[in-house]
Order: C-alpha cells, then structure tokens, then sequence
C-alpha cells in the first residue's frame, strides 16, 4: 500500500495496451467467426460468502475485484492501514464495518473469506494469517516475494488448514490465455514446443508503494502476468532457468539505490518445461512508452499468438469466458478481474479447487524468484522447486 495515488491516465494505461491486444486476440481466434448464442450465468447456490477485504493502495483493487457486485458474496468488513483509503474502501464496497488492521479483522467470526490486496512483500504472511483463523483468501499477486522459504511456509499453511487459496492473478482470465488454455485442453496446440509470456511496463515516474517495495524491484519478483502463459495455459511446470539481467540506468539501479541490492530494470528468462519445451518469460521496464501483457504459444498441432489459432484441429471448442452474474462488472486487465472473483466464490460455493491454485500460483511465481537468482549469476542454469502434491 502506498501514501500516493497513482494518476488515474497513469493506471488506464498501464492495464489499457494489453487489455486492447486481448480483445483482438479474442475476436481472431480461428473459432470465434460464427455468431453464437449468448451464454447465461446459471446460479449454482444462493448463499451469499461473507468476504473482508483488506487493501485500497495505488491501484485500489480491494474494490477492483467486483466482489461488492457478486449476487453470491456479502461483503461484512473492510481494512486498510491508512484511515482515508480504509473509509474510502468502505464506501466503494457499500459495506459499514472497517478494521485498523488485516490482523484485527482476521479474527471476525463472521467473515469466510478474505481478499488480501495488500502491498505485495506482506502477501504470503497476510495470507497465512488468514488462512490460520480459519478462512478462505483470495490474494493479489505475486503469490510470495522473493523467497522459496516463504513459498513453502505458504503451501503448508493452505495443506494444514484444508481451506481454498486463490491467486488473482489476470493474465490467466484474459481472452487469450483463456483461448489458448480451451484449446490445448483440447488436444489443438499438442505438446508445447515453445512459448513466450511478455509483461512491459515502461513508466516515466516511479509509482508509489508502501515502504516503497516497489522501487528497484528485481523484475522477475513480479513474475505471473508472463508466466500465465506457459502455466496457465498447459497446467504444465518449469523445470530449470537460465537468465539474462539487464541493468538499469536509473539512480535505483545503481549500488545502495534499492533494499534489494538488485541492478536489473529488464530480466529475460529462458526455462526448461516438464513437456521437454523451452519457455522465455520476461519483464521489463526499459522498453520507452511499452505497457503490455501477452504471450503466445508454439505445439506440435497448432499455435496461438495474436492473430489467433492455427493448427491441424479444425472441431475447436467454444473458447469464450464463462459468463458473469448480472451486473458483475468484469473489470480491468483485459476484463479479468470478476472472472477471477467469480471463479473464487464459485470455488467455496462448490467446495472444489479454485482454477489459480496454490500450486499453479507458486509455479508462476517461484520460477521468477528462482529466474532472478540465475541473472544475478551471470545466467547459470538453475532448479525450479516444485511445490506440486507429487513433489
């Protein structure tokens, strides 16, 4: 959470270029030619999840989300450090209760679940607070920061208490991964032989962050708007990673300029996948005037980058999003946000894992954490660890 609001154009256009590529990647895809019926949102209960959410920072997305708009969820309480945003979150989510604090409002009985979109070093220990009193979370990404010890201690906590973790993470909902994720579940991409997750975020001015985390950052830190794309499409996991740093010029990439001793503004990773394929994820703040979410991937039946599907199947499914209650807004990031709110409470609701689980969260997010290490050794090949049940 940061003292300074981002500029609202600022914001806009850090969602806005990726956002407008998904769309067109959705009207290309090679099936999406033929008018079809629309879908309607079929209520599968009509409990409504009593939800607390904590965080209304730079890019106030404790009320982003859309969880005060779901027809299943009641929003009971909200939290945030600052008094201002903590009544300005209050507001936006209709709700009269707010808490100091995420640690005070873990203890409410009443609240279920929790939306933790706090600043992003407190994610994994907010999370495991959470979950300790006995509640389910949905968390903002990344799902850990910076480190497999904390990763770990993340995924016992979710194994020991039996309760639903989510990580929002956008990429995975937007039209293209989605696509890609339909498709290759259909046999229509085939193994991927190579595949590319490409998150950009050229900015002019350095934006605001509690404690200011966010300033020097080691890139692939921040790891899963790119790694959606090779995980979130194929279920599937990196194995090893060899990475090039890019330093940067700025006075915080500069020795003593950031709490991370990090000199890299760019990182390109390349990894070996549990399919025998090879993987480049990066992220970069280098590229003038470049803010973009993409990726494309590259199998032995077809392929899918922005022009859409093209491969040997020719039955493809219905690769649209599955449809939104009525007036759930489906939000920024390529209209992201309430598919993974949706998804969330639909997971409670039907008492299964959420699509984003703890163990495809901390495959996207580990693989950059371990990425980093690897550029800060001159590119040396480096494990990925493996969180997965099996492992």
């Amino acid at each position: 959470m940061s003292n300074q609001p981002m500029d609202r154009r600022d914001f806009v256009r850090s969602v806005g270029v990726g956002s407008l590529g998904a769309l067109v990647s959705n009207a290309l895809t090679a099936n999406a030619a033929a008018p079809k019926p629309e879908k309607k949102w079929q209520p599968v209960s009509d409990r409504k999840i009593r939800v607390g959410i904590v965080g209304y920072g730079v890019c106030r997305f404790g009320a982003q989300f859309g969880f005060q708009d779901h027809p299943n969820v009641q929003v009971v309480a909200v939290s945030d450090l600052f008094a201002d945003r903590r009544e300005a979150l209050a507001k936006a989510c209709r709700c009269a209760k707010t808490y100091e604090s995420l640690e005070v409002m873990a203890r409410d009985p009443a609240i279920e679940a929790v939306f933790v979109a706090t600043d992003a070093p407190s994610h994994a220990r907010h999370c495991i607070e959470v979950l300790n009193h006995g509640k389910h979370v949905m968390c903002a990404v990344p799902a850990a920061f910076g480190s497999v010890e904390q990763a770990a201690q993340l995924v016992e906590t979710v194994k020991k208490t039996g309760l639903k973790y989510m990580m929002a993470e956008t990429s995975y909902y937007r039209a293209d991964c989605h696509a890609m994720r339909t498709i290759y579940r259909a046999g229509g991409l085939g193994r991927i032989v190579y595949s590319e997750g490409e998150y950009y975020h050229h900015s002019t001015s350095q934006i605001g962050s509690y404690k200011d985390w966010r300033v020097g950052l080691p890139p692939l830190w921040y790891p899963t708007h790119s790694t959606a794309y090779y995980v979130g499409v194929t279920g599937k996991r990196f194995t090893s990673v060899s990475c090039q740093g890019f330093r940067g010029t700025a006075a915080k990439y500069q020795p003593g300029g950031n709490q991370y001793n990090n000199p890299f503004a760019d990182e390109i990773a390349l990894f070996q996948t549990s399919e025998g394929g090879a993987s480049r994820m990066l992220m970069a703040h280098s590229t003038q005037g470049l803010v973009s979410e993409t990726g494309r991937v590259f199998g032995e039946r077809g392929w899918f980058d922005a022009t859409g599907y093209h491969g040997a199947e020719k039955k493809l499914p219905d690769t649209e999003r599955p449809p939104l209650p009525p007036n759930m807004p489906s939000g920024g990031h390529g209209g992201s946000h309430g598919q993974l709110t949706h998804e969330f409470i639909s997971a409670i609701l039907e008492n299964r894992q959420p699509a984003v689980s703890i163990y495809e969260a901390l495959a996207m997010t580990v693989s950059g954490i371990v990425a980093h290490q690897s550029a800060l050794k001159g590119g040396e090949s480096v494990k990925v660890p493996q969180f997965d049940p099996k492992a």
